[in-house]
């Protein structure tokens, strides 16, 4: 394709050749900045070579644009460099001296676009073309997006984040495509203060986007404090929208343990509390839910107990949305672990009432899982393990033993256990139904299912009136004794050893026991020094013999 004499790298080229050779060799005021500009223009000359050597140059609108750009800027340069000859300066050295440094930021500009556009590969894709696989096609558009987001006029960069919004949306696809070709570190620049209201608003919302596929995380979370910083500043002072998208960004980031640190060091958590307090629903709902992850974090914590933390998480779980009552119920759980002073005081702040509530409501059963697992951890404590069994919580339990979610059955299975502490309590919670979907649960899938019924068992039926309801459950020995198999890993034998013995001086337990193998096994998990294994088998006695021939 031959070049028009008047298209603008031809026009360029020219004043740069009148700059380069004729002009500026002759100037002799403010010679030191007229170097730099020399050298700047040596840049672009090479850059322009570069421009040149593709066909669609001077045909693709962004290309286009910068070069109307550069010439404009050097024809302003040449205007300049013919004021500077006279070594007057009619204009005033002041004067002159500004107009210098404003044409060497422009060329720094149009350097700097220049080169974002010779790397990009825009001028490869021949996008215009609308030939090729769909999404390669794809990839061309967002490489020319891309570089419209780091070169192009306000206009223009909010056009381009319309069509990046509108492309990502709903489709996981595509932010892979976005991400794989560098789109987060544009978007982190963009959420700079310098950054025009609507394209911050805008870029917050593609980080949110991109922070719900999990195979993108990675990428903003290498972004580090840059971009943990700028979404901190919209917590702090972004409308309602922004606040929200932040929040979902966050909640992705925040379970790292260096940026819960970040965002606990820089007021991150002062922020998210005050939405939880003032802000719309929704935003307390994903707020909460940031508080939740960097709750978990030992090291985070202190700087809850300085914001008051705990009365503003008692009142969202009291009064908040679903969402946001979850995730506060979630955040306390979190805080209160191996804190016996701070579960005393959220249950003097009414943290049961809320407990209760929430769990009534009848929630999704993935939800109520965090209510299970604070009933869990305020049970460890024997001053309020006693309340909670008073308040209802242990048929509440025997229901949710039965749940279909394997994490709110092994939370209900741990918080039998701290209320089978409580002598008193063990008697009520047989009788209440908790020994039939225990044993069960000890030929659940997964391990943790069947070492959290196993331990709550073993405290259950110290009682005698739980031994006689585990004898009646059918299965229920045979299942205690598979467990005691050593090719059963990371599974602690010392709680269905309990319960075997616990039950041993029944001698139809015993036989049951020696028939299904339990000799054979305690025998390996003797050698293993594994605690009871000894005293068990000797009290089998004479099954030692006969489990030879058990079946395993």
């Amino acid at each position: 394709m031959k070049i028009p004499e008047n298209d603008p790298i031809t026009l360029s080229n020219n004043l740069l050749h009148s700059l380069l050779d004729q002009q500026i060799p002759l100037i002799q005021s403010f010679k030191g900045k007229w170097s730099f500009i020399k050298s700047k223009l040596a840049d672009l000359q090479a850059q322009l070579t570069d421009f040149s050597e593709f066909q669609t140059s001077i045909t693709n609108p962004l290309s286009l644009d910068l070069l109307h750009s550069v010439s404009q800027t050097l024809n302003d340069a040449h205007l300049l460099a013919e004021k500077c000859l006279d070594t007057n300066l009619t204009e005033g050295k002041l004067k002159t001296q500004s107009d210098i440094d404003s044409i060497l930021a422009k060329l720094n500009q149009n350097v700097r676009d220049c080169e974002i556009l010779i790397k990009s590969g825009v001028l490869q894709d021949g996008i215009l073309s609308g030939s090729g696989p769909k999404r390669e096609l794809v990839r061309a558009e967002f490489r020319n997006l891309i570089t419209r987001l780091q070169i192009g006029s306000t206009e223009s960069k909010n056009a381009a984040m319309d069509t990046v919004l509108s492309l990502i949306q709903g489709d996981d696809k595509n932010v892979m495509i976005a991400v794989a070709q560098g789109i987060v570190p544009v978007l982190a620049r963009l959420l700079d203060c310098n950054s025009c209201f609507d394209i911050k608003e805008k870029s917050v919302a593609a980080i949110s986007r991109i922070s719900m596929v999990d195979s993108s995380k990675h990428v903003l979370i290498a972004e580090g404090l840059l971009l943990l910083n700028q979404l901190i500043r919209i917590l702090e002072s972004g409308s309602w929208f922004a606040k929200e998208k932040a929040c979902i960004a966050l909640q992705a980031l925040s379970f790292s343990r260096d940026n819960a640190r970040a965002i606990g060091s820089r007021g991150g958590i002062c922020s998210l509390l005050e939405i939880c307090q003032a802000g719309t629903p929704s935003s307390q709902g994903l707020a909460s839910g940031v508080l939740r992850n960097l709750a978990v974090f030992e090291e985070i914590r202190e700087n809850f107990i300085e914001e008051n933390a705990v009365f503003v998480l008692i009142g969202l779980a009291a009064s908040g949305t679903a969402l946001a009552q979850e995730n506060a119920i979630g955040c306390l759980c979190n805080l209160v672990k191996e804190d016996e002073n701070l579960k005393l005081l959220i249950v003097k702040e009414g943290v049961v009432e809320c407990l209760r509530n929430f769990w009534d409501s009848c929630p999704p059963a993935r939800s109520l899982e965090v209510a299970v697992e604070l009933l869990r951890e305020l049970a460890s404590n024997q001053a309020i393990a006693e309340g909670l069994v008073s308040d209802g919580f242990v048929v509440r339990l025997v229901a949710v033993l039965n749940c279909g979610v394997l994490g709110v059955r092994v939370a209900a299975a741990r918080a039998v256990f701290e209320l089978g502490f409580i002598m008193k309590t063990r008697k009520l919670i047989g009788e209440l139904g908790c020994i039939s979907p225990l044993i069960k649960m000890l030929d659940g899938k997964a391990v943790e299912e069947k070492e959290a019924a196993a331990k709550a068992l073993s405290l259950l039926v110290l009682h005698a009136g739980n031994r006689r309801i585990f004898r009646k459950t059918e299965g229920g020995i045979v299942s205690t004794v598979q467990l005691l198999d050593p090719l059963i890993q990371n599974l602690d034998k010392k709680y269905p050893v309990s319960i075997l013995a616990s039950l041993s001086n029944s001698k139809k337990c015993k036989k049951q026991m020696i028939a299904a193998g339990a000799s054979v096994h305690l025998k390996k998990l003797m050698e293993m020094d594994v605690e009871g294994s000894k005293k068990l088998l000797d009290g089998l006695g004479r099954g030692k013999i006969w489990g030879v021939f058990a079946r395993p």
